[in-house]
């Protein structure tokens, strides 16, 4: 897992979480937990909370039976990665499931796993066009706080916060295209690399970069030689 760095001048830093022993603290859904800021979510059955070695590090998607969708710096070390797909709480329900493949996009923050149980339906689905001023969601399973190590306050539960796309020309952490959104109600911060964000009901990026206060970078599907590389492995 690569420690947290500053990139590109922007002061922004990738998602993941340095290796720490602490445990995330639980939260109580009903408290409105944030991303920071924003709710908990409701209804997204295409979530997968990705563990390293056991512990839990980033966010991610299931976008075909046997392939997660999730960000290049996520998945940059070696370890045994393990999903929980398909639950909103990141401790119980969904389904278990192990990568034994990982695809690295050679120029984006972007990375297919192969797991090799089948997960069931339904899908994230891909792509929708978007424009600076729309609103979008984030969704993922990150940090709830600023105030302490990451890693222990990282939400039980799926949350979901509004932003606002400023460009669809922005860099993710490895230079690829980006999606960048400012902060409406909340905003992306460590463990949600690689958790998507939609608009219109279709994802259209994967969490790249966020400065933790109002301002995020997602890996765009809406460009086409990335989602012709999704297909050409995943076949979605």
């Amino acid at each position: 897992m690569r420690v947290l760095s500053a990139i590109a001048g922007a002061f922004l830093a990738a998602l993941t979480l340095a290796p720490m022993t602490a445990s995330a603290a639980p939260e109580d859904p009903n408290m409105s937990p944030m991303i920071i800021g924003g709710s908990t979510a409701t209804n997204f059955p295409y979530g997968a909370r990705l563990f390293v070695n056991g512990q839990q590090n980033c966010s991610a998607t299931k976008i075909a039976p046997t392939w997660i969708l999730t960000a290049e710096h996520c998945v940059a070390s070696s370890g045994t990665y393990t999903f929980r797909a398909g639950s909103l709480d990141q401790t119980s329900g969904g389904q278990l499931v192990t990568g034994n493949q990982i695809i690295k996009h050679p120029s984006a923050d972007l990375a297919l796993v192969r797991v090799s149980t089948a997960m069931s339906a339904p899908f994230s689905p891909l792509g929708q066009t978007v424009s600076a001023g729309q609103t979008v969601q984030l969704y993922g399973w990150g940090a709830t706080c600023t105030n302490q190590p990451e890693i222990n306050c990282q939400s039980r539960y799926l949350k979901v916060a509004n932003t606002q796309v400023t460009t669809t020309n922005g860099r993710d952490y490895r230079g690829g295209q980006a999606i960048s959104v400012r902060r409406i109600d909340g905003i992306a911060a460590g463990g949600d690399s690689g958790g998507p964000m939609f608009a219109n009901g279709r994802q259209i990026g994967v969490a790249s970069t966020s400065d933790r206060s109002s301002v995020s970078n997602y890996t765009s599907l809406n460009n086409t030689s990335y989602r012709s590389w999704i297909r050409q492995y995943a076949g979605v």
